[in-house]
């Protein structure tokens, strides 16, 4: 089965309003809220596009954006 790899984690900052929900949901913690208590990607290598940020973001104020991993069984 193909595997989603992450090309790019759009977070819209002006949306964010740093409730931390996305935080709370990421369970690489690849989320953190930064000093603005905004949020921001600080481990973007470590997602592994579960989506669940994107979900659950009550402002839509992020995106996973994804591309489909090589897959030899097809």
């Amino acid at each position: 089965m193909a595997k989603n790899k992450l090309r790019e984690l759009v977070i819209n900052r002006d949306w964010c309003k740093g409730c931390g929900i996305c935080v709370g949901f990421c369970p690489k913690k690849v989320l953190e809220l930064d000093s603005r208590e905004k949020v921001i990607a600080v481990r973007p290598e470590e997602c592994i596009c579960c989506s669940l940020c994107e979900l659950r973001c009550p402002d839509l104020a992020i995106e996973v954006l994804m591309d489909k991993g090589d897959d030899n069984d097809e």
